[in-house]
């Protein structure tokens, strides 16, 4: 019997950590087992009064404390969108550090959210559910933003494209791209623009006309989420283009079908 854990990539918001947690839970419930909410980093600086007193789980210690209780098997469910850094080059690195320190091992990891090239089109519907919730507030010529963290690798980027084309196909309308963070040099270019300057642009361009913002994260952290960077960029915007309305869907994480997406994942490497 393997362990399970359900990893994503760690914040110090408490938010993250019991996002993860309800995740889990959930997830387990549907297949009966139990699913360890682990985080790569990050989490443990969240202080335990903050996450009902119980503190987060972070990969590596996680995996050696296991390991050393005689466990030899685990399949991680990576809660990432695309192949990222963390799961090319982090985790292989860990295990390998862990198993010249402890013992071998087996570690699989399932695949990602958005595998590419065949996608994942229920990421699309969520996203559209998520658009339907901020209608009433931006109408129906709202211009929508899909905006994500934003990553210095191609493949990662090439998720938020698949979504943003996928976007305009279902929905019919122009979908502009954004980041929260990227690389300056003009080799980053395949990027994107920043949040900043896409909503600068956008207000500009007719301030009457408000913007949707279709968040591609799934919990709350340092951008996303009550009091995050993205509200903070929203508030300088419209505090500099009075009038200007801008409305954030909720979170992919958020979303119920997020734990169908999850269950396939493990049954394919069941």
């Amino acid at each position: 019997m393997r362990t399970v854990l359900l990893l994503d990539n760690g914040s110090s918001r408490a938010e993250s950590t019991l996002s993860l947690r309800r995740l889990a839970a959930g997830l387990g419930e549907r297949l009966g087992i139990a699913v360890h909410p682990v985080s790569l980093l990050h989490s443990n600086k969240v202080p335990a009064d903050a996450l009902g007193g119980r503190s987060a789980e972070t990969f590596a210690p996680f995996l050696r404390r296991e390991v050393q209780a005689g466990v030899d098997r685990f399949l991680v469910l990576p809660l990432f969108f695309g192949r990222s850094g963390a799961l090319t080059g982090f985790i292989p690195e860990t295990v390998d550090a862990l198993q010249a320190e402890v013992r071998r091992f087996v570690l699989d990891v399932a695949e990602v959210l958005c595998p590419l090239p065949q996608g994942e089109p229920r990421l699309t519907r969520i996203l559209c559910d998520n658009l339907a919730q901020v209608a009433s507030v931006t109408g129906s010529q709202a211009r929508v933003v899909l905006v994500d963290h934003g990553s210095p690798l191609p493949a990662v980027t090439e998720v938020r494209r698949w979504l943003a084309a996928e976007l305009r196909r279902t929905l019919g309308i122009p979908i502009e791209e954004a980041v929260m963070e990227r690389r300056p040099g003009p080799e980053y270019d395949f990027n994107g623009p920043l949040l900043e300057s896409v909503l600068h642009r956008l207000a500009e361009e007719d301030p009457r006309r408000p913007v949707a913002l279709a968040m591609l994260f799934l919990s709350a952290g340092r951008h996303a989420g009550a009091g995050g960077d993205v509200e903070q960029i929203c508030w300088q915007v419209q505090a500099d283009h009075p009038g200007f309305e801008i409305a954030i869907s909720p979170l992919v994480g958020a979303h119920s079908q997020i734990l169908d997406v999850l269950e396939d994942r493990f049954r394919a490497c069941a």
